[in-house]
């Protein structure tokens, strides 16, 4: 799979170009935009740290649809419809990374495994060469992460078509989507927040960080360090006036991730935190099986997730997949940005509700289980703040959490890092294991 990884400023381009016709200018346009700089979703395709052997699997069945809105974005709509979808379904909408397709995210990520166990409906939206030349939905240009605009529109089409055509419950909508595709899954949160009742972001950005072609590398990396306060307002300046309920976010993040920094994963959980009006401090902390993902949940006063973040250990850019027939197992790797580690659908579609399962709200305040071992780093400031444990202002890094001074922001000062709660971090060189 091609990828392109910036190591230069990239040149100002224009954004903003028309939207309706895909006529010459606009493919040119967006063409040069998307080539020079792959159009910041560049970025959101990493490349990989070694070489998979193909897991042969049968494609997921895809139905093209036409016809479903206005379709402002250009965007080309499949669905990938269980033989027995019952009355009044939930919907998943699925977004591709760059350089991906529908077809493709649908054979790799093990959504449709999914849909077809619990009877639900994935819409999968996937984008053109003609907004894009590296195929990354523009998350970054304001004509698509709008409300009512672009790109953000026609995926607000699919919905409203899926209810009309298939018959799913609109106040049972989710999104989801990897790198671009979790940028671009930010949007909708923010954009339509009474459409989507939760979302997950795999390997994305906050909503409001990039606003055109540079501004979006650097919130790849190093990232943006924003307070939550801010975040939390630029959400609520997508739909001025909306009052809540709010989507419910689940974070999944690589923690080696060199593409989209883990730091973004931290200002995700600032940007929901605050718009749900919680603290940034997990009010419950647990590892998943079978590699241990660190999670940490963030709670409503009556017992709901809200917020969760999920570190997944050793992995770079892409979606944690587990390939297998087990329950929690899913997903291919044959295809770069489709890691073996743990089934990140299985999860996903769990949090969203969709795996019929239900879950009190508990009658006691919340027990943490039993505390794992502090995760510890030992790197320079530079790669600290480049892998989101550090900030930089004025020259100087800071721990992310305690704020602890680390001397100056360059490759020569080393220090050991303890992490504990999940993003908070301390210095302890000396004293970890």
């Amino acid at each position: 799979m091609p990828y392109v990884t910036p190591s230069h400023p990239a040149p100002a381009v224009r954004t903003g170009w028309p939207r309706g016709g895909g006529g010459r200018l606009r493919r040119l346009v967006a063409a040069l935009a998307a080539a020079v700089t792959l159009a910041t979703g560049a970025a959101l395709v990493a490349p990989a740290t070694e070489a998979r052997a193909a897991v042969p699997r049968a494609a997921a069945a895809l139905e093209r649809v036409t016809n479903f809105g206005a379709n402002p974005g250009a965007l080309t709509m499949y669905v990938h419809r269980p033989a027995a979808l019952p009355a009044n379904a939930p919907v998943v909408v699925a977004l591709h990374g760059c350089t991906q397709n529908a077809q493709l995210y649908a054979d790799n990520s093990g959504l449709s495994t999914f849909a077809d166990r619990h009877g639900f409906l994935v819409v999968y939206a996937e984008t053109t060469t003609a907004n894009n030349a590296n195929k990354c939905f523009n998350w970054f240009q304001t004509g698509d992460n709008r409300r009512g605009q672009g790109e953000a529109a026609s995926i607000r089409q699919m919905v409203a078509h899926a209810t009309s055509a298939y018959g799913t419950d609109p106040a049972r909508a989710q999104v989801t989507g990897l790198s671009a595709g979790g940028a671009m899954t930010s949007v909708l949160l923010a954009a339509y927040p009474e459409v989507f009742t939760a979302g997950a972001v795999v390997a994305g950005i906050p909503y409001g960080c990039g606003v055109d072609v540079i501004s979006a590398f650097g919130c790849m990396s190093p990232g943006v360090d924003r307070t939550p306060a801010a975040w939390a307002q630029a959400v609520r300046d997508a739909h001025p006036g909306y009052a809540g309920p709010w989507p419910r976010v689940a974070i999944w993040h690589g923690d080696n991730d060199p593409t989209v920094v883990p730091r973004n994963a931290d200002e995700l959980r600032d940007q929901w935190t605050a718009v749900h009006g919680l603290g940034q401090t997990p009010d419950r902390t647990s590892t998943l099986a079978p590699n241990n993902t660190r999670r940490s949940e963030y709670v409503t006063a009556g017992g709901r997730t809200a917020v969760e973040v999920n570190r997944v250990p050793g992995i770079g850019h892409g979606t944690p997949v587990a390939p297998g027939t087990g329950p929690q197992q899913c997903g291919a790797t044959g295809t770069q940005h489709f890691i073996a580690s743990i089934c990140s659908s299985y999860w996903i579609t769990r949090f969203f509700g969709l795996d019929g399962t239900v879950t009190e709200p508990p009658t006691e305040p919340p027990v943490d289980p039993p505390t794992e071992p502090a995760a510890c780093w030992t790197a320079s400031n530079y790669e600290h703040v480049r892998a989101g444990r550090a900030t930089t202002t004025g020259g100087y890094a800071y721990a992310k959490g305690s704020g602890q001074n680390l001397g100056l922001y360059n490759t020569f000062v080393t220090h050991t890092l303890k992490e504990t709660p999940p993003g908070h971090y301390t210095i302890a060189t000396g004293s970890c294991p």
